[in-house]
């Protein structure tokens, strides 16, 4: 005890070290950070993870993920082609990744809950050398 009476400034500077070593971690899971390409893989594979395109029609039909259903970010809500599942994992993208963390506090609200955007967007998924099907 005296040990810590003696040494309170070395005992607060190292507090406030381990502080801010936690801090990026603790800010990051509470906000749910975007997904990388290759988790985006793995919960498709693993967990049927359903992908959503929120890009308008035109974008979605120059290029696009294979296997994303195209739901333009304004016709979110209430759209006919949002699993029924709302335990279901969905991954949600765009072009460039702005849209789609929009897209996932709107489907949070809609009550799916494993909404998560994808890191980068469409422009992510290609560099990480990922397919993608583009219309002729």
């Amino acid at each position: 005890m005296n040990f810590l009476l003696d040494n309170w400034i070395l005992v607060l500077a190292a507090l406030t070290s381990g502080g801010l070593l936690l801090w990026p971690t603790l800010v990051n899971s509470s906000q749910g950070t975007a997904l990388s390409p290759a988790e985006a893989v793995r919960l498709m594979n693993r967990e049927k993870a359903v992908l959503i395109d929120v890009c308008e029609p035109a974008e979605f039909a120059a290029a696009h993920v294979a296997g994303a259903r195209n739901i333009p970010l304004d016709a979110l809500e209430g759209h006919k082609s949002l699993p029924s599942n709302k335990a279901l994992p969905l991954v949600v993208l765009c072009k460039s990744g702005a849209r789609s963390q929009r897209a996932v506090a709107t489907l949070r609200k809609l009550g799916y809950a494993n909404a998560q955007a994808l890191a980068g967007g469409l422009n992510g998924w290609r560099e990480a050398n990922l397919p993608i099907e583009k219309n002729a």
